[in-house]
């Protein structure tokens, strides 16, 4: 036994004990998740609850105050960020092209009383990030859509982030497939993003083991 490895095995039993110790969803987060259901085979696309509550406190410790987010879908990781913001300002820039997703984020964000807070964009979202002012103001960055798509978004984004904010993104274990050397699609795709920010002189990252992996990443002075 490799005594240097400490990770545990999320079973089922473990997965409820973790949810048990976490911040219950509120009724406008309950809708969304259910809701969401509702659409089938996408609904895999919405983060899970524990990591909505992580963004949210991330937001608040961070004292976060300018967000933009590459991936929107129904809005439940929109609506986390949200909920960190502070209540005498902020405001998160979210990106995405479903016209129909989008609708049930802002039917959400209506019924949360946190609308005022968000700028959705539809659009391309390496077209919307170009249009975004250079100057490295914003505090937090989120990455969650199409994975081919994370390096540019990276590139787009880094500059435009202050020194000592963040750049989150999602799916970096991509359901274990991006350890594979062999890997291939959107695996791959993940895979050389990953390479790209270990290797990136301009931030210090971890790769922290929730969900389907998260990258977090601080940009340096």
């Amino acid at each position: 036994m490799d005594t240097d490895l400490k990770n545990v095995v999320m079973t089922p039993p473990l997965y409820d004990y973790l949810l048990a110790q976490t911040s219950p969803p509120d009724a406008v987060q309950r809708k969304l998740i259910e809701v969401t259901r509702q659409l089938g085979g996408p609904a895999e696309m919405q983060i899970p609850h524990e990591q909505a509550v992580f963004l949210t406190l991330l937001t608040r410790v961070t004292g976060a105050r300018r967000i933009v987010e590459v991936g929107t879908f129904t809005g439940y990781s929109t609506l986390a960020f949200a909920y960190g913001l502070p209540a005498d300002g902020g405001r998160i820039t979210t990106c995405d092209l479903s016209p129909e997703w989008t609708a049930v984020a802002r039917e959400a964000w209506q019924a949360a009383g946190v609308s005022d807070r968000i700028d959705l964009r539809l659009g391309p979202a390496s077209e919307t990030l170009r249009q975004l002012p250079q100057d490295p103001v914003l505090d937090l960055v989120f990455l969650d859509a199409d994975k081919p798509g994370y390096a540019d978004y990276w590139d787009q984004l880094l500059p435009r982030v202050r020194p000592g904010g963040l750049l989150l993104a999602d799916n970096v274990l991509y359901g274990g497939e991006a350890a594979n050397p062999a890997a291939t699609g959107n695996a791959a795709a993940i895979r050389d993003f990953n390479d790209l920010v270990r290797e990136d002189p301009r931030v210090e990252a971890v790769l922290l083991p929730i969900a389907d992996g998260l990258t977090l990443a601080r940009k340096l002075p």
